[in-house]
Parts: C-alpha cells; structure tokens; sequence
C-alpha cells in the first residue's frame, strides 16, 4: 500500500538509555517481544543519550552505526523499543533501507496474530489503523494528483488525502461495531447484577501467570504459555468461593510498559470488565527483581482506564521458582493495619496457596457488600425501579406521604458509582449496617443515575 521496504524476520534491536537508566529485564523483555511478533533477533545496538535526536532518534553517529550493523548481519527489520514519530521512522527506514517498527508498531503486530475472537480482531484492527493514520507521511509518492481526462476525472485529491479519507470511514465502521459489543457486554453485567452475582477481574503485567492461576481458579481450559501477551480475548468463568458463595472471575489482557494508547482506546470496551469489577485481583512475579516497577506500570494503566479505585487484593505468584535469598517461599496471607487481606502468596503452577487466595476472595467479597436505608419520595419512582433491578432488595413499604421506605444491599464498589446520583437528587441516606470501613470516593459524573 506505500512505498516502504519489505519486512523480514531477522531483526536487530536498538534500545536506548534516555536520560536515565534501563531496568535491568529491559533487554530481555524487548528480546521476548520480538520473539512473540515471530523476529529472529541477529544483533543489538545499544547506547545511551541526554534526549531523542529529532531526526533520527538515536542520533547520527548511532544511525550510522546501526546501518553497518544490519548490513553485516543481513538483517531485514530494525526494531527499536522506544516510541518513534511517523518523520524519525521514515528517516530511519530511508537511512537504513529496511523496515524500521517502533515498540508500539511491534506490540500491535503481537496483538494482530494473537487475536481470536470477532471482538478482538475488531479492537486489534481498530488500534493499528489509529497508529497508522498518523504515518501516511508521503504515502504513494509516485502519484500526485490522481489521474484526470475523459472518464477519468475525479475529485482532484491526492492519493494521500484518499488514503486518510478512506482511513477514517473504517474507524468509523469500527467503532460502530465496536459499540453494539460494548451494549451487549453492559447487558451481561446488569444481568450478573441483578442476581447478585459480584465480578473479580485478574489483572497484572504481562507473562506472570494470570491464565494459569485462572485455569486453576476454574478449570477453564484456557491457552496458558510462557510468552508475552498469550490472552488476548476476556474470558468469564464461574468461581465457587468458600461458604457457598459464587463469583464470577474474568481473565484479562495482560499490561506492559509503554501500552500504546492505541489499544487502551480500542481495549476499552474489554477493559471495561476491569473498572466495573468489584474485586482486583493483581498478579504480580514474585521474583523481586523488577516488581515493584511492573507494579507500577499495572497502576498506570489502571489509572487511565477508571479502575484505580477498585479494590484490590495483589497476588504474590510464581513463589515455587523463589530461592532463599528472594525472602520467604512458603504460601501465606499478608494481612494490613486494619486486619484485611492485602497480599497473597501462592504458585499456580503447583498449587500452593489457592485455598488462601478463595478464603481471601471471600472475605473481602463479604466486607465489600452494604447495607443500605433510604427514603424515596413520590417523584423517586425511577430510582425505586431502577434499585429493583440492580440491588438486592431487603425492604421495602409505603410511607404516609406516598413515598417508599427502602433497606437494599449491593457490592461496595456499585454503592460508589450510585451515591453521585443520591446526592443529585439530596435524598436522605443513613446507613444500617455492613459501613464501608473508609470514607467513599466520590463517584465520576459519568457514572451517575440517569434518574429524571
């Protein structure tokens, strides 16, 4: 479709120190990377700088030094793990005649082949044509008009703003598609609502175990490998749950560090199973050499999509491959200030510690549900009805004034997102029992009962 140079699979990878140090697993994780996308890495360059060269990112002296390199090893793709512009990407490839993919171009490459499901494929399609929409730089520059004469004349718009035109009628297509699955997933979650039936979503970086502790958790059967991004699509499943309690458990994507913003857009609507949830379960590698920065990274992307507010219980796993030197390798449950789960250590491979994770998810589920008292007057009917189909209702009579007096239960998390409307309407609210144990949050705006 443009005028670039054909990829391959033999691969040199550049990576840079800009302005600070590399973690120590950078290297391997671009390794991995490359690897999932179906790369032959056969050299690496790497090097440090203050800041980004504006041409060429990796400056002129590296550039030079990075073409010598791909021509003594015959390599065919120059990835470079840092975001490029489309004009330092165009330098590059011009520079150096190959195929030159940035670490967002890479990861959306990861996401194109592993995605299985119609929604996946959407999402997937949906992020690369965003990312590329802002690289048709000199696209067919063979053409400069498009051809004119008898039968022939058109619009008179070069094939460049064709090509964002028809760019633009796809994305549109997309997020069409994309919405009515968005209906359909807000139409199961009312559903599990209305029959009390609280979700836990698993989060965590990438490869750290969350479809094996999945597969555990339920027996799913889903594909668990030791690679990057192996789920892609969000997988329910049924969690039975101590005490005859019942949850249902969703399997998400897993997280990285500089997640293009291209497939947090597209993700949203799965992600979405994240923010809604009423209980996190973040999986963390327990191997300590660079967990508190994926740590992190995890937070970033929680954070951008609304789910930083959830609760959360975070999920020591993999402790079968610590040595003594990494701190205790038994199964155990840390408990905070306040006496309530906060950590969980345990090995989905072999098993230890799974019934301390299903107590823990547990107790917090049942800590997490309120009870709540409120009285409605005669133009609350909306709200009435709209608590019929979404708690649990426990009361419920009429008053003198034609009103309701009500007592409902639901998961925390809803109470939050519902008591931006309460105060719209400055109903008054006491509280009966089960009391959040801190103060809530207010809810976003967005999140408020359409209630009149």
């Amino acid at each position: 479709m443009f005028d670039r140079p054909t990829s391959g699979e033999r691969a040199v990878l550049v990576q840079l120190a800009i302005g600070t140090d590399l973690p120590e697993d950078a290297r391997e994780e671009l390794e991995q990377l490359a690897e999932a996308a179906g790369a032959t890495a056969v050299g690496f360059l790497g090097g440090t700088r203050a800041s980004p060269d504006p041409k060429y990112f990796v400056g002129t002296g590296k550039a030079d030094e990075l073409k010598a390199l791909i021509a003594a090893t015959e390599a065919e793709l120059a990835i470079v793990d840092h975001a490029l512009s489309p004009a330092q990407e165009r330098n590059l490839e011009r520079l150096l005649q190959c195929r030159v993919v940035d670490r967002s171009g890479l990861i959306l490459d990861i996401f194109a082949q592993r995605a299985r499901s119609f929604e996946g494929k959407l999402q997937v399609e949906l992020a690369q044509l965003r990312h590329l929409s802002t690289r048709l730089v000199r696209g067919w520059t063979h053409l400069e008009r498009q051809k004119g004469g008898i039968g022939l004349r058109g619009p008179g718009e070069t094939q460049l703003e064709t090509d964002r035109r028809l760019l633009s009628k796809r994305i549109a297509v997309l997020r069409e598609r994309l919405a009515r699955i968005e209906v359909q997933r807000g139409q199961g979650r009312r559903a599990r609502e209305r029959n009390e039936v609280p979700t836990v979503a698993l989060v965590g970086y990438t490869n750290v175990g969350k479809s094996t502790l999945f597969n555990r958790l339920t027996d799913a059967g889903v594909l668990q490998a030791d690679q990057l991004f192996a789920t892609l699509d969000p997988t329910l499943r049924r969690l039975p749950l101590p005490g005859g309690q019942e949850a249902v458990l969703a399997d998400t994507v897993g997280f990285i560090s500089q997640l293009p913003h291209e497939l947090v857009a597209a993700f949203r609507a799965t992600l979405e199973e994240t923010r809604q949830a009423d209980l996190l379960l973040h999986v963390v590698d327990a191997n300590p050499l660079e967990r508190a920065r994926h740590i992190r990274d995890v937070d970033t992307v929680l954070a951008e999509i609304g789910a930083d507010e959830v609760p959360r219980i975070m999920v020591y796993n993999k402790i079968d491959a610590l040595t003594d030197t990494d701190g205790p390798t038994a199964a155990r449950v840390d408990r905070d200030a306040r006496g309530r789960v906060e950590r969980v250590w345990l090995s989905a491979v072999t098993g230890a510690g799974l019934e301390l994770l299903s107590a823990a998810i547990a107790e917090r589920l049942r800590h997490a549900t309120v009870l709540q008292h409120l009285l409605l007057g005669p133009e609350d009917g909306a709200l009435r009805a709209w608590l019929y189909r979404n708690a649990a209702i426990e009361h419920d009579s009429p008053t003198e004034l034609g009103g309701w007096d009500m007592a409902f239960s639901m998961p925390q998390t809803r109470w939050q997102r519902v008591r931006q409307g309460l105060d719209a309407v400055s109903l008054r609210l006491c509280e009966l029992a089960g009391a959040p144990e801190a103060p809530l949050p207010a809810a976003p705006a967005a999140e408020a009962l359409p209630l009149r």
